[in-house]
């Protein structure tokens, strides 16, 4: 009996060394929680960007950002507007290609690539002064006069729009207009990144002829009766 109970005491310490190792083991592979100087130097995971095929590496505004029913925003209408007085050099360069700014923009037409810019850019300064609002029709080219209103017709899909001028660019090959959010999203191209379009200017409406106040008119004068004329009666039918 005491060689089985010494048999059986040895047995129990060999558990509780197991429940010690096991007990320590455990405190090892414990997270520890970093201090703020470490914290500082953990690098945090990227959030994965919007999609956006934009050649400037743009995007969409934030969705909580976006104005109700976008699409319904009206065309641009065509007024008479002067030049702006920083949005038309005679000429200008931008890496190494060097642009002509057209002196008038009547019958203008061209066909090319469309892209859009959005919030990367909202709020900066454009060509014509104005600060960006990619909620607005307005569009970027290189050498139309500034302001200036163009028909954009998505080639696509047939849809058109009518946006104002105010800046310049794209400077990519092939893009001919650079168009705001608000145009690329009624033309159905936000998710193409360029689109092929045909862009003409619009003209503005000819003014109407200033209102002419009218003299009282003059009572016409009495129209003569006519003369009555004698007309031999048709003989009798026998």
């Amino acid at each position: 009996m005491i060689g089985g109970t010494a048999a059986a005491m040895r047995s129990l310490a060999a558990c509780g060394l197991l429940c010690v190792a096991a007990s320590l083991a455990g405190c090892d592979s414990a997270p520890v929680r970093p201090d703020e100087s470490s914290r500082s130097q953990m690098v945090r995971p990227v959030q994965p960007a919007v999609a956006s095929r934009n050649p400037n590496q743009d995007g969409p505004p934030p969705a909580s950002e976006i104005p109700f029913n976008l699409v319904a925003v009206p065309d641009a209408v065509p007024k008479p507007e002067p030049l702006s007085a920083t949005g038309n050099p005679d000429s200008y360069e931008v890496d190494g290609d060097h642009y002509v700014v057209m002196k008038e923009s009547h019958g203008f037409k061209e066909r090319g690539l469309a892209s859009w810019y959005g919030q990367k850019f909202q709020g900066k300064r454009t060509s014509s002064g104005e600060p960006y609002d990619m909620f607005k029709m307005t569009a970027a080219h290189k050498t139309l006069p500034i302001p200036c209103y163009v028909r954009v017709t998505n080639l696509a899909n047939g849809k058109s729009v009518v946006v104002r001028i105010n800046d310049r660019g794209p400077f990519h090959k092939g893009r001919i207009i650079d168009l705001s959010y608000t145009a690329a999203l009624k033309l159905d191209v936000l998710g193409d990144g360029s689109t092929p379009v045909e862009i003409c200017t619009m003209e503005p409406a000819p003014d109407q002829p200033a209102t002419l106040i009218a003299a009282a008119p003059r009572s016409p004068a009495p129209i003569p009766a006519p003369a009555r004329v004698a007309v031999a009666a048709a003989p009798a039918r026998a």
